[in-house]
């Protein structure tokens, strides 16, 4: 069975700008995930805010760049992006109620985790500890 790896903002950052910290940390973790011929899961939500940090942080020819190297990335066999469909937002609403004590979590996280419980993925690209706080068994990496 192949693995599976979930990338965060937080990830796709790390991995598209060298001068950022744990640059390195997360091109390993990630090149790790491909060579055991894993699978690349993100959202389309994970992909706003990516693109809204790339041209925030990264000179514009760049950040166009980075936006359409990752894009592309999505073509291949083992990437998948998610899409948040009516049903998901729906039910990140639910989730979001059930976590009324951790209002610091984001509704892009939420619908990250619905996303990741739906297709069984554990692991994640990211330092976001939002993700250990819902104590669903959610593996941060690098």
């Amino acid at each position: 069975m192949a693995t599976k790896l979930f990338i965060d903002t937080w990830g796709w950052l790390r991995l598209h700008d060298k001068g950022e910290r744990y640059h390195n940390e997360a091109t390993q973790a990630y090149q790790r995930a491909i060579a055991q011929n894993g699978q690349i899961y993100t959202t389309d939500y994970i992909l706003d805010e990516t693109f809204t940090f790339f041209f925030r942080r990264l000179p514009a020819p760049r950040a166009d760049q980075s936006m359409k190297a990752l894009l592309s990335a999505f073509l291949s066999d083992n990437f998948y992006l998610i899409r948040i469909t009516e049903e998901r937002f729906a039910q990140t609403q639910v989730l979001r109620s059930k976590f009324l004590d951790k209002p610091l979590i984001s509704f892009t996280d939420l619908t990250s985790m619905l996303v990741m419980q739906e297709c069984k993925i554990t692991t994640i690209l990211t330092q976001d500890a939002h993700f250990t706080h819902v104590n669903i068994g959610f593996e941060l990496v690098p």
